[in-house]
């Protein structure tokens, strides 16, 4: 046999023993819902932005129910700059007057949820963008004044998301949230979170720019594999979490109590973390789990 053929038939034997190892994960997760928080600077860049996108592609294909929520931190902060309107973060949160929701609102609901729409649809899959305040989907009220406009998801009604679903398609969230006098600014992890739960689904994905969570954050070697439900609310507690982590762990802590069986913080700036995260044994990033 010639050296070329040899090495064809290698790697031809390696994908196939790629496709037995995901034989299983592929049969648990049919017909299962995935809820994936996608944000950070995967959503940047469009080359990283388009294997992401791939990859939910595959997971449609693949027979699970796939739910996209999207923040655009960056693209709201650069807005911002741009009509000299000053940012301001409290607890991790940004702080929201009424001209800082407008630019929230155009370009959660005006730009970034169009690209992702327009990105799958691309794929060949049919998305559908909506925003929380949609079909009053994620209704909100205010957490705290000095944060105006930031809201406190208090009902997700899932019926347009689940009509959505049931007709083949991928639903697309923008985390602005309605409240009595208009709009909301959502954090996306809450709302993913809050999602996540009112669909009762089996899998809650947040794909950000960083491997998981590490123990010092100083320390790349340090990542964090997996945590029970008692270990997340223990870290909550002690005060070890940077500012910008703790609405993040806090909302995967309470899809956690609600009953979510799996939350996972994968890097999506890494190719195809997600298909690797789920259809893989070793999996990759931090998950968090009921024990």
């Amino acid at each position: 046999m010639k050296k070329r053929d040899r090495i064809q038939r290698e790697m031809a034997l390696e994908k196939a023993n790629v496709l037995m190892e995901a034989m299983p994960w592929i049969h648990q997760m049919n017909g299962k819902t995935l809820v994936v928080k996608y944000g950070g600077a995967a959503m940047e860049n469009e080359d990283l932005m388009r294997e992401v996108i791939a990859d939910l592609e595959l997971l449609k294909l693949m027979g699970m129910n796939v739910v996209l929520v999207h923040g655009g931190g960056k693209a709201i902060n650069k807005l911002l700059t741009a009509l000299n309107i000053p940012t301001k973060f409290k607890d991790g949160l940004r702080v929201t007057d009424d001209a800082t929701m407008e630019a929230v609102a155009e370009v959660l609901i005006g730009k970034v949820n169009q690209q992702l729409v327009w990105a799958l649809n691309e794929y060949g899959h049919n998305a559908v963008g909506i925003s929380g305040a949609d079909g009053k989907t994620i209704k909100c009220e205010p957490i705290d004044p000095d944060l105006g406009r930031v809201g406190r998801v208090r009902e997700v009604d899932t019926s347009l998301i689940k009509s959505i679903l049931d007709d083949g398609y991928v639903p697309v969230i923008a985390s602005v949230g309605c409240g009595p006098d208009g709009l909301f600014n959502v954090n996306a992890d809450v709302a993913a979170s809050e999602v996540a739960i009112a669909l009762k689904a089996d899998k809650l994905v947040y794909l950000t720019d960083v491997d998981g969570l590490f123990a010092d954050v100083d320390d790349p070697d340090s990542l964090v594999s997996g945590l029970s439900k008692a270990e997340t609310h223990e870290l909550l507690e002690s005060g070890r979490l940077t500012t910008g982590m703790i609405p993040k762990i806090r909302s995967i802590a309470n899809a956690l109590d609600a009953g979510v069986p799996q939350v996972h913080i994968l890097n999506g700036t890494f190719p195809h973390s997600l298909l690797l995260e789920i259809f893989t044994d070793s999996g990759i990033g931090t998950m968090f789990t009921q024990d």
